[in-house]
């Protein structure tokens, strides 16, 4: 914070609009001064209307917020959000279609954080209203199918470029081994794909090695494990 008197504070600037007043151009004024003569300009038709307050510096918020969230919207927000704990994506939609207001997810979400309800234990600190967690049991042979995707780095024979660098002839081999490969159509992007079903009731497993992790790749694999 620069002291009262400091040059550019209201009391520098008074003494600006006083050289304009003695008969100095203003551009002359600006130019000693080091500001603009826009700036300066400014600063003098302020000093005409409101006197020396106007040489006070004034606040950048907006006098006028046209594009702002209306009151009643934000207490739907907030009734909401409390009473039913749902998503800003959830509360945007029924906005929509409830009331026909548009309005962003993002903006409902930063309104959670300016009510204080952004979190889930700022609704409910001790939990009382938390669904209960619970088991799922498969009934019979085939009811439910646990499906995984692991995806791992191909490694080749006597280590890869991580263990010899990258100038080494294990690392040019590899490249090579990738070139060949993507010229056949084939993956090389250095990953292989372990796909692994297993059944919730009787607990059998089918593993299999496939090309990439694509949907297509996944239903052509879960109908191999069926059979």
């Amino acid at each position: 914070m620069s002291h009262d008197n400091a040059p550019l504070t209201p009391q520098g600037r008074l003494r600006l609009i006083g050289r304009i007043q003695n008969g100095r151009p203003l551009a002359h004024v600006a130019a000693e001064a080091g500001v603009s003569r826009a700036c300066l300009s400014k600063w003098h038709q302020r000093y005409q209307h409101h006197g020396e307050d106007g040489l006070h510096d004034r606040s950048s918020r907006p006098q006028a917020s046209p594009d702002a969230t209306p009151d009643w919207v934000v207490e739907l927000i907030e009734t909401w959000r409390r009473e039913y704990k749902w998503a800003a994506s959830r509360i945007a939609v029924e906005l929509e279609s409830e009331h026909g207001f548009s309005i962003h997810p993002r903006t409902v979400g930063r309104w959670f954080k300016r009510l204080g309800i952004n979190r889930r234990r700022h609704l409910d600190p001790g939990g009382e209203s938390a669904r209960q967690p619970g088991t799922i049991t498969a009934t019979a042979p085939g009811a439910m199918v646990h499906l995984d995707v692991k995806k791992a780095d191909r490694i080749p024979d006597g280590g890869s470029w991580f263990a010899h660098g990258r100038d080494s002839e294990a690392a040019r081999a590899a490249d090579r081994s990738k070139s060949a490969a993507k010229k056949q159509g084939h993956n090389s992007g250095g990953y292989t794909y372990l796909y692994s079903a297993v059944d919730g009731y009787t607990r059998i497993a089918y593993t299999e090695v496939m090309p990439d992790e694509k949907a297509a790749t996944a239903v052509e694999f879960l109908t191999k494990a069926r059979a």
